[in-house]
């Protein structure tokens, strides 16, 4: 059934929007950039990974060691499987492919120098945090406080409810709950749910992504750097474009709320249980009504009242009990014959663990190599790149703690004797 419905994907064609620019005339935007991040958990190194796919220097910056503590830097190092060293593990290695890692104690007034030399010495495009912004003082890493080192630089912070909220901590699962996302997942009559992908996380990088872009892209024409403020309650919220705005128009709470696999507007829209599965199928409009139904498996359902999509929101509930009376007396297999036929949206349920199997994913998948010789598969681009092609799709594997602390002291000028004095008081790690 895949291999049907990516042939049925591979149909569409795609228009080539392709902008051409003399050398002369290549903007900046488009050479490797230099970014710092001060970074932990996943919404803030996912959007420098995807630096990183375009062939951008990105080092991370960690914290050194705090007393009482075992673990040290980024806790996420510390979840899932064990994969390399005591501090690689599986939840932290995707996200931090291809950077380098630097560890500083920016609660020392020689360890906030040292984070200045960098930006200056290594002529640092963009400084990147999702620390608490209340600690953004204290650690010196105020936009207002970089840009003396250079007056062009692009500083982007993501917390949970943006600058003008400085003390309000937030992962991902916390904002889902707070930005009505909760409301609105799961089955009517069961408990609020978190969506499966972090998408408050995901919104939010992608979200810093694109604003450091656009900031860069100024920059090309203004000279100025900029401040930018990344609230993941905010972006969590603008995805919202089917909901809210329904309230001002008469929709009641109720109808927004959770539906289960049901699309609340579009009907039939919906996960059906086959012989041997499910199958999700999704008509989006009466012409593919009357396509679905001239089909003879389908042709009972044919009635007047379910001839337009308000006629069968009319009556879904006996609607989906119908087809699914049906579909459940036939395999996953012949259900999708029929639904091609007729040209109707639809899939299996894919196992997560079939995923990297699909054609569409697998031959665009980016791959990485574990210091112990073993091949990890990785989600492909959001959009392939030319770096990308160049290094064959095969990524750096993600740095251990303070890996490339002493190659970067040194490339900024600092002795082996300096560093070492560094560290034995614990400026650095």
């Amino acid at each position: 059934m895949h291999e049907r419905l990516y042939e049925k994907l591979l149909i569409c064609k795609k228009r080539d929007f392709s902008i051409e620019f003399n050398k002369g005339e290549r903007s900046n935007i488009l050479k490797p950039q230099v970014v710092l991040s001060l970074e932990q958990a996943l919404t803030l190194t996912y959007a420098t990974l995807r630096f990183v796919h375009l062939g951008w220097r990105v080092i991370r910056v960690e914290p050194t060691p705090m007393a009482g503590r075992k673990s040290k830097g980024d806790p996420n190092r510390y979840i899932g499987r064990k994969v390399a060293g005591g501090d690689r593990h599986s939840y932290f290695v995707a996200p931090n492919l291809g950077k380098e890692a630097i560890a500083l104690d920016l609660k020392q007034a020689e360890g906030q120098a040292l984070l200045k030399r960098l930006i200056k010495e290594l002529k640092v495009d963009v400084f990147c945090t999702n620390t608490l912004p209340a600690r953004h003082k204290q650690l010196g890493v105020e936009y207002e406080t970089l840009r003396q080192e250079k007056k062009d630089l692009v500083w982007c912070c993501i917390s949970a409810m943006g600058l003008a909220h400085p003390d309000v901590p937030g992962y991902d699962p916390v904002i889902q709950a707070l930005c009505g996302y909760m409301d609105i997942t799961g089955h009517n009559d069961g408990p609020p749910l978190q969506c499966g992908p972090p998408l408050a996380d995901l919104k939010a990088g992608d979200e810093a992504f694109i604003q450091i872009i656009l900031a860069l892209m100024e920059r090309n024409e203004t000279g100025k750097g900029k401040q930018i403020d990344i609230s993941m309650a905010q972006v969590a919220v603008s995805w919202l474009h089917t909901f809210l705005p329904m309230l001002d128009m008469d929709s009641p709470p109720s109808e927004l709320k959770r539906s289960g696999n049901e699309h609340r507007q579009f009907i039939p829209v919906n996960a059906y249980q086959t012989k041997d599965g499910f199958i999700y199928m999704a008509i989006g409009s009466d012409a593919q009504w009357t396509r679905f139904v001239k089909q003879p498996l389908f042709a009972s359902l044919d009635e007047e009242r379910f001839t337009t999509n308000e006629g069968r929101r009319k009556d879904k509930t006996e609607l989906h009990k119908s087809i699914e009376a049906i579909t459940q007396q036939h395999p996953s297999s012949k259900i999708a014959n029929v639904l091609a036929e007729a040209g109707i949206p639809h899939s299996p349920i894919t196992p997560i663990e079939d995923v990297p199997d699909l054609p569409f994913v697998s031959s665009k998948a980016l791959r990485t190599t574990t210091p112990d010789g073993r091949t990890v598969r990785l989600p492909p681009p959001a959009v392939e790149t030319e770096y990308l092609e160049q290094i064959k799709e095969t990524l750096p594997f993600a740095p251990a703690y303070g890996e490339h602390t002493d190659a970067i002291l040194s490339e900024v000028g600092l002795s082996s004797s300096e560093i070492v004095s560094l560290r034995e008081r614990g400026i650095v790690a």
